[in-house]
């Protein structure tokens, strides 16, 4: 289990404290940042964070974060002052040089988070971040990933993913890039048989976008009401992904 940040701390205090009423629906969305790189070449985390602005969700997942590191900015450090949610981050690539990976904001605590390695031979490192998320007392199991290239790897990704999921204690929402080109591909058969089929609009690439890399799947299923890709002009340009978002309703 992570520790989490300070600020994270106090932001989750501050929340738990404050919270009345029915969250519901929430918003949850996910978003592969491209590492704040935009379709333009240019490195702009401002960009990346007036897309979080303008999707206004309560969980957002993210992939291609940079993390901090000698090398590398802190873009999710950028993104939470912008957005003034809880994070949570979850390095595939955790070295003193560089730290990157996925990540999770949210307007509600978070209260554990836990990585799972999902690195598969010697592929570039991949993994997921595991997090439960206290919405005005209704927990929600938060898990945001980023599978690998090849078939043989997001197959043995999906299946480690898999076993994590055993469990009623709380409904579980599984997102992120999955990389997945192909409609009927053995990955997405998986994920289906377990979580149920859901809609999938096409998300990359930004400007014209052509295939379903990225998911939402919630299980139980009928809490899912809606999934759409957010396609604003800023969106086009600020990553080579388009964000997508879900309603879900208790």
């Amino acid at each position: 289990m992570t520790d989490l940040s300070d600020a994270s701390r106090a932001y989750a205090a501050d929340a738990h404290a404050s919270s009345t009423g029915d969250p519901w629906p929430l918003a949850i969305a996910t978003y592969n940042i491209h590492g704040a790189v935009g379709c333009d070449g240019r490195f702009a985390p401002e960009r990346i964070a007036g897309v979080l602005k303008e999707l206004d969700a309560d969980i957002i997942a993210l992939q291609e974060v940079p993390l901090g590191g000698s090398r590398t900015p802190n873009v999710l450090a950028e993104l939470q002052r912008a957005t003034g949610y809880a994070a949570a981050e979850g390095p595939a690539c955790d070295t003193r040089e560089k730290r990157y990976g996925n990540a999770v904001l949210s307007r509600y605590p978070i209260l554990s988070v836990r990585s799972i390695d999902l690195s598969f031979g010697s592929r570039e490192p991949r993994g997921a971040l595991d997090a439960d998320v206290d919405c005005h007392g209704h927990m929600l199991r938060v898990i945001a990933t980023h599978l690998g290239l090849r078939p043989a790897e997001r197959r043995d990704q999906i299946r480690r993913l898999l076993e994590k999921f055993d469990t009623d204690e709380m409904p579980v929402i599984l997102l992120g890039d999955i990389n997945e080109w192909f409609a009927w591909g053995k990955t997405l058969r998986s994920l289906v048989n377990h979580f149920q089929a859901v809609p999938a609009p096409t998300t990359f690439p930004s400007r014209w976008p052509l295939f379903a890399l990225d998911r939402i799947w919630i299980r139980p299923r009928h809490r899912l009401v809606h999934v759409e890709v957010h396609a604003t002009p800023l969106a086009r340009v600020a990553s080579d992904h388009l964000p997508l978002i879900a309603r879900i309703d208790g």
